[in-house]
């Protein structure tokens, strides 16, 4: 619900492998609103976002607005997996990093949440509400890069 109207939300949660690379899009048309999520605790996804996710999401659906999610918030400052980072080299996603990369990006918001906890998780689908009932923004044309005459 937000304010006092209730809406129903259809959730597909589309198949990340490789093999699925070119099934994966038959599942986008109709598609009101993506949630782009990755684990703040694994920084590869978070590079997923960038190099893959985002990519192909706006190549298939250029007008759909997007939201960056951050999930799994409650093992940031978890002792275990903090540990298990530092051996790797690496530390968990901060929320400035995730803002961040969703400006970059152009993506509707930056929102975090956490399953186990439910931290987060209704203002994640308050927000994707929101974008989804928003007018779309127009998409700015691209500049040619080279023309030749």
């Amino acid at each position: 619900m937000i304010g006092d109207e209730p809406y129903t939300l259809g959730l597909f949660d589309t198949a990340g492998q490789e093999d699925y690379d070119r099934l994966r899009p038959l599942s986008y048309p109709q598609t009101d609103v993506f949630l782009v999520c990755f684990s703040v605790v694994a920084p590869s996804s978070f590079e997923n976002v960038r190099e893959k996710w985002y990519p192909e999401v706006e190549h298939h659906c250029p007008r759909v607005p997007c939201l960056l999610v951050g999930t799994q918030i409650d093992l940031r400052d978890d002792p275990a997996t903090l540990e298990r980072l530092e051996k790797l080299r690496q530390r968990p996603i901060t929320q400035e990093q995730g803002e961040a990369l969703a400006r970059e990006l152009h993506m509707e918001k930056y929102v975090e949440c956490s399953a186990l906890t439910q931290r987060g998780l209704k203002n994640v689908f308050d927000e994707a509400i929101v974008a989804a009932l928003a007018p779309p923004a127009p998409k700015k044309p691209k500049k040619p890069k080279c023309v030749i005459m």
